[in-house]
């Protein structure tokens, strides 16, 4: 356990909990908690989650600009149902990556997990996706991938990290019920 990652942990918590109660804040904070996991993953190998960082920092920018062009007039984040066709196609895109991944993980670096890491990291953006897109859908997804990240944390000695995704599953189910209720009224 690092000064970096107890920071990198506090700012994560904060940026989820931002999220799950839709405040714009949320996306900026969540910047910072990417930029100190970039690092973090760099020092230990995980290659793929390293990547995801960046790839995070995009779904950020395009989420941020979601939200902003996606408030009702009171100024409050709408939430969007998330369609079966579009939960299939976000779904079998992770698959697909994962696969990929995986593969070019395991064939062609010395990464520590290629194969879970590739696939957590692929549904991972798929849940970003779907959270930019304001679906609530989103957080079933993250509870899911956090469940797993808990255990590869813990396996790779990460254990601030391993108990911020487990904070973070509950902060999904915090996200989740708060965003179906919106999701209700609208």
């Amino acid at each position: 356990m690092s000064p970096l990652e107890i920071i990198a942990v506090a700012v994560s918590i904060v940026g989820i909990w931002l999220t799950a109660k839709r405040r714009m804040l949320c996306w900026p904070v969540n910047l910072l908690a990417c930029a100190l996991y970039f690092k973090i993953f760099l020092d230990v190998r995980l290659y793929a989650d390293m990547v995801l960082q960046v790839l995070f920092c995009i779904a950020l920018i395009y989420g941020w600009f979601q939200w902003v062009w996606g408030r009702a007039d009171s100024g409050e984040v709408r939430v969007l149902p998330l369609t079966r066709a579009s939960a299939l196609a976000g779904l079998t895109a992770g698959a697909v990556a994962a696969i990929a991944i995986g593969w070019f993980m395991h064939r062609f670096t010395d990464a520590a997990l290629p194969w879970m890491d590739a696939a957590l990291s692929s549904f991972s953006i798929v849940a970003q996706y779907w959270t930019a897109r304001r679906h609530a859908a989103s957080w079933l997804l993250w509870i899911v991938v956090d469940i797993i990240y808990v255990g590869m944390f813990a396996f790779k000695h990460l254990w601030l990290t391993a108990g911020l995704y487990g904070a973070m599953c509950l902060l999904a189910v915090l996200g989740y019920r708060r965003w179906r209720w919106s999701q209700t009224l609208s």
